[in-house]
């Protein structure tokens, strides 16, 4: 392919430019997360919405979808606060299919139409469908068909020892304490007594078992999804976050892996010095990892997690790759994160038994923030690619397209930025003064030869036409929407957050058509079919 020319300059795309290993070059792709879908019961599932996702992506050349980590959400309902970095979020399992399969009754689904499909409401949605999925789960384990009994065991066989028992058991405790944190439960259990899970165990074998099959219909569904878009040409990309949330099953498990003190509390905790979204940094509150303990036998732990997330997507953005290099730790009770300090992380010994077990690593490297020519060095050791957002870089006067580079991802923001027409605006939320903003305009602009009225899509073609070998936008960004639309504001615990969800009245053809266009102009366009006519349906 020669060079590709457009609206941001004219860029080089020469064949003899190394780039990723496992990203197919000039590739086009979207972020939306799996809550963003559009359906009719309170939030996105892993169903029908998400297949005819697939068909629009399909339709409009976009051969990547991006999304956020899958695992059941905790306070604040953000997807980096799981309760398990192996278990899906029983949210997201589609109910229609559970009521095609006698799982659930037309009565039962009825009480979601009154959710919104605006946004997810959690507090109202969250109980409703956990009971639901409580029975649903219950009645699989007395209406399912031997052959689905068998394939439900078959998993059960093939996860349990290394994470499914666990979680399972830590779901029924949390509703036997309330859903206190674990630290707070009845000491036999902090401490994991043997004796006192036997007997929870016996006494409580069918709400065990509930939780399993969930994980299994959950799962089941995904492998649909996953085999669905690889027909379709769209690659799955997940998010594995660095850290596991203190109130976790993970945490539960394997206390002896991470800095806790003999009550189960940090003794430290992680986050960021100050930086774009916050002058206080960002207070993330996730106990560190004791490094030396994961070294001792080969990091068979992240060995195990990173299998299991290669399975589930094709790529993998890696958050917070910094940390691995070099990580900040805040003293546990501090209000903010500006009194933490740089401790040194794994390194290349990580990694290094991470491609011996794993192979080739199809990682991502979420390479934003404070970042230094070591972390840098790691990331070029292992051919990761890196990541560029365009809102933090377009905002300088002296910015040059050609200065991205093959081997990364080119963003026009992501789930922690504003939407580009909000960030445009000067909405949404972030620390900018009405200077800064008026200075961001005026090079935008100049950077995207664009207009105030289309920057979304001038932001969006910059992006693609770059030699980044993978270019992403937003859902949001792709329909032109505002810091209405916006998903995530860092460092907050805005009632917004983690909410937007899209209508499936704005999957237009006309949009589908639009999108398809940038992507054949930019050189793009390696699963587009220009035959192909986007058109929503009920039939799968």
């Amino acid at each position: 392919m020669g060079a590709v020319t457009s609206r941001g300059g004219r860029v080089s795309a020469e064949a003899n430019i190394p780039v990723s290993s496992f990203i197919p070059r000039r590739t086009a792709g979207v972020f939306l997360h799996l809550t963003s879908l559009p359906g009719d019961h309170g939030i996105g599932e892993l169903g029908n919405a998400a297949f005819q996702f697939v068909d629009f992506l399909a339709a409009a050349g976009l051969g990547v979808w991006q999304f956020l980590p899958t695992g059941p959400t905790g306070y604040g309902n953000s997807p980096y606060q799981s309760s398990s970095v192996y278990a899906g979020n029983p949210l997201l399992i589609e109910l229609r299919a559970l009521h095609d399969r006698g799982l659930v009754t037309a009565r039962e689904l009825a009480v979601f139409t009154s959710l919104t499909r605006g946004s997810v409401d959690y507090p109202k949605l969250t109980p409703l469908k956990t009971q639901l999925l409580a029975r649903a789960g219950g009645r699989f384990m007395t209406r399912a068909a031997t052959k689905e009994r068998q394939a439900r065991d078959e998993f059960v066989a093939e996860h349990d020892t290394v994470w499914l028992h666990d979680f399972a058991l830590f779901e029924v405790l949390k509703a036997m304490h309330q859903e206190r944190a674990w630290s707070e439960w009845d000491r036999a259990y902090v401490l994991r007594d043997p004796d006192a899970l036997r007997t929870l165990e016996e006494a409580a074998h069918l709400q065990i078992d509930t939780a399993k099959s969930l994980q299994f219909l959950f799962f089941e569904q995904w492998r649909e999804l996953k085999t669905y878009a690889a027909s379709r040409g769209v690659r799955l990309m997940g998010d594995v976050p660095i850290y596991v949330a203190l109130d976790s099953a993970d945490a539960w498990a394997h206390p002896e892996l991470l800095n806790l003190d003999a009550s189960g509390q940090p003794t430290e905790v992680a986050g960021v010095p100050p930086d774009y979204f916050s002058n206080d940094g960002q207070l993330w509150g996730n106990p560190l990892y004791r490094w030396d303990r994961h070294a001792a036998d080969g990091y068979q732990w992240w060995i195990s997690r990173l299998g299991h997330a290669v399975d589930m997507a094709d790529y993998i953005r890696l958050d917070h790759f910094r940390g691995f290099e070099a990580y900040w730790a805040v003293p546990a009770g501090a209000e903010s994160a500006t009194s933490g300090e740089w401790r040194a992380g794994p390194g290349e010994a990580l990694f290094d038994a991470l491609q011996s077990a794993l192979g080739r690593l199809p990682i991502v490297a979420e390479d934003l923030g404070v970042i230094t020519a070591e972390v840098e060095d790691l990331r070029d050791r292992y051919g990761l690619p890196g990541m560029k957002v365009l809102q933090f870089l377009v905002s300088g006067e002296e910015f040059d397209p050609a200065s991205i580079p093959p081997n990364c991802v080119c963003y026009t923001g992501t789930h922690d930025n504003d939407t580009t027409l909000g960030w445009y605006r000067g909405g949404g939320g972030d620390a900018r003064t009405e200077k800064d903003v008026e200075h961001t305009q005026a090079n935008v602009l100049k950077h995207t030869h664009g207009t105030p009225v289309t920057i979304h899509e001038d932001l969006i073609k910059l992006a693609f036409s770059t030699s980044a070998s993978l270019a992403i936008a937003p859902m949001q960004d792709y329909l032109g929407l505002d810091s209405s639309a916006r998903m995530n504001m860092p460092g907050s615990s805005a009632e917004g957050n983690w909410r937007w969800r899209l209508r499936t009245e704005q999957l237009t053809q006309d949009l589908c058509e639009t999108i398809r266009q940038m992507v054949i102009e930019s050189g793009r366009a390696l699963c587009v079919d220009a035959k192909i006519e986007y058109a929503a349906s009920d039939d799968y």
